[in-house]
């Protein structure tokens, strides 16, 4: 990620990333280029996302997102995860801007993956309503479920080759190599 150095107001991003082409992710004043994807991540999260449909099916209360939505939280951030769920009524008030998800997905890519295991997960843990973060690596079938607990501290459980992965926000299990199907 690259920062355009200038601070921005939360208003000046939204102006920018509505009127260009390029999607930007902003953080306490600094708005960021988003970097292209690879075809192995964008197929990561589109078995994902097809997963959670697939469970989530008709229903009137959870809706699931790509990464083309964004997740916010006051003024201090704006973010495109590659995938999230709300169920929480008030995110259908804004049809660009999500700020009550229970679950957000990030698939690691090499030039964001410290960013996200870091600094994004120290933004998304001001989220009230998020239950989970989940990280999902490129490079091996590796899955960082990170769940917050009921005094609000975080655990961290890590599924790989071979492991049924369970989503415990969604109530949702399925087995590690449905993620990594079909990939280059």
């Amino acid at each position: 990620m690259i920062a355009t150095p200038n601070y921005f107001s939360p208003e000046e991003y939204l102006q920018l990333d509505r009127d260009n082409p390029v999607r930007h992710e902003y953080r306490y004043g600094l708005v960021y280029a988003m970097a292209g994807g690879s075809d192995n991540h964008d197929r990561i999260a589109f078995n994902l996302l097809r997963e959670i449909d697939d469970y989530l099916g008709d229903s009137s209360t959870c809706r699931f997102h790509s990464g083309n939505v964004k997740v916010n939280y006051q003024d201090d951030f704006y973010y495109y995860p590659d995938a999230f769920v709300t169920c929480d009524p008030r995110d259908r008030e804004n049809r660009n801007i999500k700020k009550y998800p229970k679950l957000i997905v990030e698939v690691l890519s090499k030039s964001t993956q410290t960013f996200d295991k870091q600094q994004k997960f120290t933004d998304y843990q001001k989220l009230d309503s998020l239950e989970e973060y989940v990280l999902i690596s490129q490079k091996t079938q590796q899955v960082e479920c990170r769940r917050r607990t009921t005094d609000n501290t975080w655990e961290t459980v890590t599924y790989t080759a071979g492991d049924r992965i369970t989503l415990a926000s969604l109530d949702l299990e399925f087995d590690i190599d449905r993620l990594y199907r079909n990939l280059d």
